[in-house]
Parts: C-alpha cells; structure tokens; sequence
C-alpha cells in the first residue's frame, strides 16, 4: 500500500466509522501520546530501563500503527497529499545525505 492509498483509506474509515476528524490539535495531541507508548516500549525493551510485566504485552507494531493513522489524519486534514511530500523529501536526502552519511565514522 502506498501513503496516497493509506490516506484514502484512513478518510474512508473515519467518514463511515468516526463521524468526524477530531481537531487538529486534539490529533496533535493524540499524536504525543502515541509517540509516548512508542517510545516507552522501547525505553523498556530495548533500552536500559527496566520492562514492567505490565509493558511486556505491548504491541511496538500496533503502537507505531496508532503513530501513523495519526499522522495520516493530521495529513488528510490539512490537505497535505503525504506521498508528495514524503517522495520530495527522499530525494532531498539522497542528494543531501549519501556522501555525509558515508563519510560519518561514527557509522563504520
């Protein structure tokens, strides 16, 4: 699936199944809190804090699914086609970053 599709896809789930977009900065907000779950899985699991029996349940797939129907939302509202912008951005950083990231040491 590509973004433009995702899109389309999360306009037609909240049309038939959410009545409405939420705001934007209640999406904004949503969208902290998802970044939130995101990160403390990976604090957890694989960074040096220790997991919370709690916590060992916790889908990393799901929670950064939860980030991008967010962002997708953010996107279809304030009518940014996201596929545009995030092909633009790749070949900006193709052409920005290949010879800066292979001359990084601290990547070798």
């Amino acid at each position: 699936m590509n973004i433009k599709n995702a899109q389309k896809e999360v306009d037609d789930w909240i049309n038939e199944h959410g009545v409405r977009y939420f705001n934007e900065l209640t999406n904004m907000a949503q969208l902290t809190e998802e970044v939130g779950e995101v990160a403390r899985i990976i604090a957890r699991r694989y960074g040096e804090q220790s997991e919370k029996e709690s916590d060992k349940d916790k889908d990393l797939g799901e929670e950064l699914s939860d980030v991008m129907f967010v962002v997708l939302c953010l996107a279809n509202q304030t009518g940014i086609d996201l596929q545009a912008a995030f092909d633009k951005k790749m070949d900006k950083k193709a052409k920005r970053d290949h010879n800066r990231h292979h001359n990084n040491d601290k990547l070798k």
